[in-house]
């Protein structure tokens, strides 16, 4: 079952496990520099406001509302990232896994491919070369389109049909739009052979991706707040390079219930246009990357053991934003100030052997 509840995706699979619960957030953010630079993880500034299209269905597109699914708003250059949160299970000691693929425009966020059903990787079913998801909890978030190992480039949102989106640069249309995501949870004996049940450790913290405290959004300008004639559709397109691992799946491909899953198409409507059809007025932007660093706030960078997935040249060899607008004479990236974060805090929570070095 799939539900819209405080903003925020919830999937359940109560057929597979009574607890076979995840969250998936899309979250306000930094939109970091598009230049030579390879930043951290930029921080959460709050979920988006997101509306089930069928409230909406006569006054957005008909594809819209073919699609289904629901819609949030951005604005043309900004960004953005998915936060993942599966149901936790203190006696087994673990979060509950689940298998998500992620496309922009119908392509793989991960490998560039167009979408298709299930799941894939080398050795699978398909015989394909590269893995096609994330799996959940061992990747907490992605923040963008895998373009080398380690490295990805953040989700930049942009007007449809102008040629910045990953789905323009890679199929020379701009067909489909917004985000795609397909959640497979694990079968319910697999879990409990992986994380058998045990009694409760003592809690102990965990790192955790927040703001620190964000600066004040500026005001949205009057002029855009009111330009309704411009059109709704966004998609998502390559900006700033970002230090972030996509992480192997450490289980076998049997693990994942195929049979049962859950899929959403997630619109992008330009948020210019947002009160046009749905009468409430556009979000605040954020703030700029460099306006955030200036006020001493922090940056996040997080470390698992697990190993990385490699890029494929699909991805790799996408143009950012910049290059892009460079090439034509253009300015799609306003404020591109580069900054030098001053505070990365760590995310990943202490191990539970840890010895802590106290005062002498």
């Amino acid at each position: 079952m799939l539900e819209l509840k405080q903003n925020a995706l919830v999937f359940t699979f109560p057929e597979v496990h009574p607890d076979a619960r995840l969250v998936v957030e899309f979250m306000r953010t930094l939109r970091i520099p598009d230049d030579d630079k390879t930043y951290p993880l930029p921080p959460g500034l709050g979920r988006f406001e997101m509306r089930h299209v069928d409230d909406l269905a006569d006054r957005v597109p008909a594809l819209w509302t073919r699609h289904g699914g629901v819609a949030l708003p951005m604005y043309p250059a900004e960004a953005m990232w998915l936060n993942f949160r599966s149901n936790f299970l203190a006696h087994h000691r673990s979060s509950y896994p689940f298998a998500l693929k992620i496309a922009a425009g119908k392509r793989s966020a991960v490998t560039g491919d167009p979408w298709h059903e299930g799941l894939q990787r080398p050795g699978g079913l398909l015989r394909r070369p590269k893995q096609d998801y994330v799996v959940v909890p061992v990747q907490p978030w992605l923040d963008g389109f895998v373009v080398s190992k380690g490295l990805i480039r953040q989700f930049v949102a942009m007007e449809l049909g102008r040629g910045y989106s990953v789905e323009e640069q890679l199929t020379g249309e701009a067909e489909h739009g917004g985000l795609q995501i397909e959640v497979v949870p694990m079968k319910r004996e697999a879990f409990e052979r992986h994380h058998p049940w045990r009694e409760l450790p003592k809690p102990r913290a965990k790192g955790m991706r927040g703001t620190g405290g964000a600066p004040p959004m500026p005001a949205a300008p009057a002029a855009q707040a009111m330009r309704s004639s411009a059109a709704p559709d966004m998609g998502l397109a390559a900006g700033g390079r970002m230090k972030q691992t996509i992480h192997t799946d450490p289980y076998a491909l049997d693990d994942w219930q195929i049979d049962t899953r859950s899929r959403c198409f997630v619109h992008l409507a330009n948020a210019l246009v947002w009160q046009a059809i749905t009468g409430s007025p556009p979000p605040q932007p954020p703030p700029t990357a460099a306006d955030y660093t200036r006020a001493g706030l922090p940056w996040f960078d997080h470390y698992s053991p697990v190993p990385a997935v490699d890029a494929d040249a699909k991805l790799a060899s996408i143009r950012s934003v910049l290059d892009i607008a460079t090439d034509r004479g253009e300015v799609a990236l306003p404020e591109n100030e580069s900054t030098t974060p001053q505070r990365i805090v760590p995310t990943t929570p202490p191990s539970p052997d840890a010895v802590r070095d106290g005062e002498f």
